[in-house]
């Protein structure tokens, strides 16, 4: 990997198909601020992992808000997903998962950031047991 710590369009899952596939058979975990689903990747991907964000509308009603958890945790992942990458890379794996906030205040980015190292060490810790049972 580059230097440059980046979030390119390319690692971002935008895919309806993948996303719905992701829905009807992906694994779950939670943590304390997020509901993440994951899979592993049926297609060839150019980077490691692709990954989504979403901030429910019902709890967040005005969209400012839901834009800046948006942005805080897409700034956590790109400082971090450099771990992810290199697990994956090792593994010979390819992932997409989306991360789904459940809390019904606005984290600060400190806190954001700490969730995000810890979406990352179980979904590194998942792959890794999920590996075992194929």
């Amino acid at each position: 990997m580059s230097g440059r710590m980046t979030f390119t369009k390319a690692e971002r899952l935008c895919s309806r198909r993948l996303i719905s596939e992701l829905f009807e058979t992906g694994n779950v975990f939670y943590t304390y601020h997020f509901k993440v689903i994951w899979n592993i990747s049926p297609v060839r991907l150019m980077f490691p992992a692709q990954v989504a964000v979403s901030i429910p509308g019902k709890i967040f009603r005005l969209a400012v808000k839901r834009n800046l958890l948006k942005r805080r945790f897409r700034e956590a992942y790109r400082k971090n997903k450099i771990n992810l990458y290199d697990f994956l890379r090792k593994e010979k794996k390819e992932l997409v998962f989306m991360a789904i906030f459940r809390q019904d205040r606005i984290a600060d980015y400190r806190t954001i950031e700490k969730s995000v190292i810890e979406i990352i060490d179980l979904l590194c810790k998942d792959v890794k047991q999920n590996d075992k049972k194929c």
